[in-house]
């Protein structure tokens, strides 16, 4: 065995970067940030390097936010400012609070309609434990806020220790609206209150707008169809609206980043010529990944990565060595089985669907793992490092 044999796989790094301000040159600052990292803790980059932004300072530079008189002002123009049906929210102070204010100001009245025993993401309004106990079908049974507290009483949530059934009330009350909740699973329940309705879910939107428009709904909007354009100069995103947006003060969310495709090109280009380097870059989000205690599906954006350049296109193509060990070379060992599996990695077919030697691998797409990998590394709290360099990931057995 040679002494320079690579003895590391794949490593991700959080890279410090300073407090990231709008109008900031955001290009500069990761180019400059990865190559005074890279000097300061004595690593070299690689073609195929991974440099992924959070789509926090990317849209933070952009200046792409918006306060809750933009997004009242777009709500109202949509529906006319009375009643509105808000369906399948999903229990967050970060993520939906501010946007629910918006939404409330904008109208005479709210029809809250909450999907149970949790939201799309996994927030708990109620145990299933408490729904057997009581006997409630979650599929069919629609529920009145009077019913609710008769069967269940206050629910605090796990981790936060918010009602939120009680918090989104008195928010919606503080902004001048009537509030009716009710609890139900099936989008059309809501056009028995009112014809007018926004459906707040994230990944199931398309199905449920699908679903209000068969049965009869007037206007249906997305939270992905508001502010998809500018209101009074206010931030917007064009592909997915308010989806993605993060509470930055009592009045005002910073929106998803929007157009992040020519920063990344930036940012490659900027490496290409400062290193001789090809590195893909891209903006990430939230992960795609479940916590198993709480249960909480931690993708509350849109998609994982709003943007990333051409070499982080399409899925894992991946041998499972355990598999090429335990059956095809179960009978080599020491540097036999290394070459015999170093040949397989070497002349594996890029289509590996359905065969068993890739069972158990992750055909998800490169940019959904890696930027799983990027969220888990760079935290969303106090590690200051919006910035991941994530290197190695595309080598195998056989690189050197």
């Amino acid at each position: 065995m040679e002494n320079n044999e690579r003895r590391v796989g794949t490593v991700s790094r959080g890279i410090r970067c300073p407090i990231i301000r709008q109008g900031d040159d955001l290009a500069a600052i990761v180019t400059e940030s990865v190559l005074a990292a890279a000097e300061s803790e004595g690593f070299s980059l690689r073609d195929r390097d991974v440099i992924a932004v959070t789509e926090s300072v990317v849209a933070r530079a952009q200046g792409n936010y918006a306060s809750v008189d933009d997004i009242a002002a777009d709500v109202k123009a949509k529906f006319g400012g009375e009643t509105v049906g808000v369906i399948f929210p999903i229990l967050s102070r970060n993520r939906f609070a501010i946007c629910l204010k918006g939404i409330a100001r904008g109208a005479k009245k709210i029809v809250l309609m909450l999907s149970y025993p949790s939201d799309e993401v996994g927030n708990e309004l109620v145990s299933l434990d408490k729904l057997d106990e009581a006997g409630i079908n979650p599929y069919s049974d629609v529920l009145t806020l009077a019913r609710y507290r008769e069967l269940f009483g206050e629910n605090r949530h796990e981790f936060t220790g918010v009602d939120y059934v009680a918090y989104y009330s008195d928010l919606i009350r503080a902004e001048g609206a009537e509030v009716e909740v009710i609890f139900a699973n099936q989008a059309k329940t809501i056009l028995s209150y009112t014809k007018n309705v926004i459906n707040c879910d994230i990944h199931t939107r398309a199905r449920t707008k699908r679903i209000l428009r068969a049965a009869g709904a007037e206007r249906v909007f997305g939270l992905d169809e508001i502010l998809t354009a500018p209101v009074n100069g206010s931030g917007y995103n064009e592909k997915y609206g308010l989806l993605g947006s993060n509470k930055s003060t009592e009045t005002q969310v910073k929106l998803f980043p929007h157009d992040p495709r020519d920063f990344v090109l930036d940012v490659q280009s900027r490496i290409l010529k400062a290193t001789g380097k090809h590195v893909e870059v891209m903006v990430y989000g939230d992960g795609a990944f479940k916590d198993p205690k709480g249960k909480i599906w931690e993708l509350a954006d849109p998609v994982v990565s709003p943007a990333y350049t051409d070499g982080l296109i399409g899925t894992p193509s991946e041998l499972k060595l355990k598999y090429l060990a335990d059956n095809d070379y179960k009978d080599l060992t020491g540097e036999a089985l290394k070459k015999a599996i170093s040949d397989s990695i070497r002349k594996k077919d890029h289509d590996l669907v359905g065969k068993m030697v890739s069972e158990g691998t992750t055909p998800r797409q490169l940019t959904d793992l890696i930027g799983s990998l990027c969220d888990l590394t760079s935290g969303s709290g106090d590690k200051g490092t919006p910035v991941v360099l994530v290197q190695g990931y595309f080598d195998n057995y056989t690189n050197s």
